[in-house]
């Protein structure tokens, strides 16, 4: 059928972000009927926080990418269409996947890097160690970041300052150590504008004069 030729076409051109939001939607049905003090345990060994970071890095870095503490598939369903679709249609799969993933790492051991000082200060609770860290925010926040330098003239400058501001102001009057990693993520996507060189980019203006022509 056609409407299934064009779904495919759809969505071979940005297979890793479907992969991924399948992967979700099955954890978030997983979720939903989880009872929530069971939930909690079994989200502790899938998390980010530093005592399974010390003792089993690679799973929980890659096991936190697909699960979320609350069942919200059809909030990260229309932010992956907003950012990752096309992050990865813009730069190829491979290029995106090492944004996000290196967005979801660094910002990962530097907001639990400053867990663990504190804890080892005694400045925040012991409790904080064992503390539940999963979700995909910090992977969509550096592509986020990222997807500044596909933006053209003024329109770079307006997202991407408003996109810092925006991640900077919880960090300022929250202090949590997700904010932190939340702000480090969209810095390391900014940090990739080299490997965006010699892509194609887009202004919203040229786009809306195309379609409404303005009249001299």
């Amino acid at each position: 059928m056609r409407w299934v030729r064009a779904v495919g076409r759809w969505i071979g051109r940005s297979p890793g972000t479907y992969v991924w939001l399948l992967l979700l939607a099955v954890t978030s049905f997983v979720v939903a009927r989880m009872d929530p003090a069971a939930l909690h345990y079994f989200l502790q060994s899938r998390s980010t926080n530093i005592d399974q970071l010390t003792s089993h890095p690679v799973h929980v870095l890659l096991a936190s990418l697909i699960w979320t503490e609350q069942a919200n598939f059809w909030f990260y369903f229309v932010m992956f269409h907003i950012f990752h679709v096309p992050a990865e249609r813009w730069l190829g799969t491979g290029r995106w996947l090492t944004v996000a993933l290196s967005a979801h790492v660094l910002a990962t051991y530097i907001s639990q890097g400053v867990v663990a000082w504190g804890v080892h200060h005694h400045v925040l609770p012991m409790n904080m160690a064992n503390t539940v860290d999963v979700g995909v925010s910090y992977a969509l926040a550096g592509v986020e970041g990222v997807l500044t330098w596909g933006l053209a003239g003024v329109w770079r400058r307006v997202y991407g300052y408003g996109l810092v501001v925006f991640y900077l102001v919880p960090l300022l009057v929250s202090h949590t150590f997700t904010d932190l990693g939340h702000f480090c993520a969209v810095l390391i996507g900014l940090a990739f504008r080299p490997i965006t060189r010699g892509r194609p980019v887009w202004d919203p203006s040229q786009a809306v004069r195309r379609r409404w022509p303005v009249r001299s």
